[in-house]
């Protein structure tokens, strides 16, 4: 199956996703424009590609997802997010987030320019739509160093997830906790954790045909918009919601 090759222009579209191979790779080219960035999330479609290789548009089936009423916590998280271990905050440092998602894994090389996908250019992209109110971050800090987190976007009441970092054991579950809870207040649902991995399934997520997450998507991206960013956790979150 050939790849569709979108122009640099943000009038070029994409295809639909039952076009994706079997691996979900959907498109190549295009740009990372908000504009386009927020059209692909609406339709399921994310980047995803290496520094110096051409954007990538994937759209998996199945999709991995994650009910914010349905996070699961373990008796030894829940004594952590009880007796406070981190603070935890929305939208209070971005970039920082950012940045500390796209340092090396321990089975990842050095070199910077082989970091991750999480690069200059995905950067960039992500901190303007931060800064349209799109973007939003969740950090845990512990004695006022940022310790744990992780960043995605919202679109109506659908957040999509897209990377979390963890320099102190449990952070980044408090962090993903901390987010179902406030996000279920708030009426929403869902989010979206893209592709299947261990931590996301101990955590209670679960993978769903992709058919069945575009329906949820066609609802909840037209649904009634967020609070404005900043976002703020409401005080009384605790972890027996």
């Amino acid at each position: 199956m050939s790849i569709t090759w979108l122009a640099a222009t943000t009038h070029s579209r994409f295809p639909p996703v039952e076009q994706a191979t079997e691996h979900g790779l959907l498109a190549a080219g295009g740009d990372l424009s908000a504009q386009r960035l927020l059209d692909a999330y609406q339709h399921g479609i994310f980047p995803w590609f290496n520094k110096n290789d051409p954007i990538l548009w994937w759209c998996p089936d199945p999709r991995m997802v994650l009910f914010t009423d349905e996070v699961r916590i373990s008796k030894s998280l829940n004594k952590k997010l009880r007796k406070k271990t981190f603070t935890v905050t929305f939208d209070q440092a971005f970039e920082e987030v950012m940045q500390a998602c796209s340092a090396p894994r321990a089975n990842q090389p050095t070199d910077p320019d082989n970091r991750t996908w999480i690069h200059d250019d995905m950067i960039e992209a992500y901190k303007e739509l931060h800064r349209l109110g799109y973007a939003h971050s969740v950090e845990c800090w512990q004695q006022n160093k940022l310790v744990g987190g992780l960043y995605g976007v919202a679109i109506g009441k659908a957040f999509f997830g897209e990377s979390m970092f963890s320099f102190v054991t449990d952070s980044s579950k408090v962090a993903l906790v901390t987010l179902c809870q406030q996000l279920h207040r708030w009426g929403v649902p869902l989010i979206d954790c893209q592709i299947y991995s261990d931590h996301l399934s101990s955590m209670g997520a679960a993978e769903i045909p992709r058919a069945l997450f575009i329906e949820h998507l066609q609802l909840l991206c037209k649904d009634t918009v967020l609070p404005a960013a900043p976002w703020q956790i409401d005080n009384d979150l605790t972890a027996s919601e």
